[in-house]
């Protein structure tokens, strides 16, 4: 009898961790080959990208899904263009400055983060240009002109203290500064340092 106690214990705290760690997604991006990347991201980056520098490719698998991303710099901005593992364009970021943004917005992501978390640093501001309902063509030159439209989206990766102590996240923001959704993420991945 003393068994079964401990054995459904065991299940218990079991099931316990793996509900708890299921609410956050983890991901990790490695760089790849141009030839591993898919052929049909290569063909829209071709024909929709002229005088980019420094274009490298990259894999990033997380615990739903594969995806290919596209970095380069163009006009002196950094971006990623962000593909499923068929090559169909998700979305387009552009890393940017808390003066790129407009100031409202602005005001209203300080004020969330505030009131979330007890001491926060930013590292990373994105913003984000999804391919809704417009073409491929119109999505990057939206994201080329850098247009501020009401479809686009921050996301902001934070190293925030809770009662918890330290973690980062990711957390997302609409046009306006009203928070969408907030998830948990992995450090920076150092696995190229040396010792």
């Amino acid at each position: 009898m003393k068994k079964i106690y401990v054995n459904l214990i065991f299940v218990s705290v079991f099931a316990c961790c793996q509900l708890s760690s299921a609410q956050n997604k983890y991901e990790r991006e490695f760089r790849i080959r141009k030839s591993q990347f898919p052929s049909a991201a290569h063909a829209i980056i071709d024909d929709n990208i002229v005088n980019a520098k420094r274009l490298k490719f990259y894999q990033e698998n997380d615990s739903n899904k594969v995806s290919f991303r596209a970095k380069l710099k163009k006009d002196k901005l950094w971006y990623n263009i962000e593909f499923d593992k068929e090559g169909t364009l998700e979305k387009i970021e552009i890393l940017i400055n808390s003066t790129d943004i407009p100031n409202d917005t602005y005001s209203n992501i300080e004020h969330y983060l505030n009131t979330i978390f007890s001491n926060y640093r930013i590292i990373k501001l994105k913003q984000q240009y999804y391919s809704n309902n417009d073409t491929i063509e119109e999505i990057f030159k939206n994201a080329f002109q850098n247009l501020i439209l009401p479809s686009i989206q921050y996301a902001i990766d934070v190293v925030g203290k809770k009662e918890k102590g330290n973690l980062d996240y990711e957390v997302q923001f609409d046009a306006d500064g009203n928070f969408k959704k907030m998830r948990t993420t992995l450090p920076s991945n150092y696995d190229h340092v040396l010792y």
